[in-house]
């Protein structure tokens, strides 16, 4: 049997994979997010037992248009520059893998509007595809 580097779309899926167990390890991800960006009030709505609709919103301090698309991406954190900080890391989530992950294996939206902006921004996803 011979080796070979899997194609991006399949790679995607299993790292998603372990991520995302199951419908309640997406809600735990985007709970851990929401607490992170600072939010007092989280609203949480499922149907299907998550296979349908997952969402959460809350009154974090939101994402700029510019930093919207790149928490997408595989590895876009905010909390980690360098070596040090990956010892200092006091959030719940750093590691950028979560909203990359729920994006490989659902069609997602993201609507995001930092307090201080009028405008928002929406960012949709499906199957991996920005």
């Amino acid at each position: 049997m011979a080796i070979k580097v899997l194609d991006k779309s399949i790679a995607v899926k299993i790292a998603a994979g372990e991520v995302i167990q199951r419908p309640a390890s997406v809600v735990k991800e985007l709970l851990e997010n929401s607490i992170d960006a600072g939010a007092t009030r989280i609203t949480v709505e499922i149907q299907g037992g998550g296979q349908q609709l997952i969402r959460v919103i809350d009154d974090g301090v939101g994402m700029t248009a510019a930093d919207a698309p790149l928490s997408l991406q595989r590895y876009a954190t905010s909390k980690i520059s360098s070596d040090e900080d990956l010892e200092a890391v006091l959030t719940l989530g750093f590691r950028g893998e979560a909203l990359p992950s729920i994006a490989a294996v659902s069609r997602m939206a993201l609507i995001s509007r930092p307090p201080d902006e009028q405008a928002g921004t929406e960012v949709r996803a499906e199957g991996g595809e920005i």
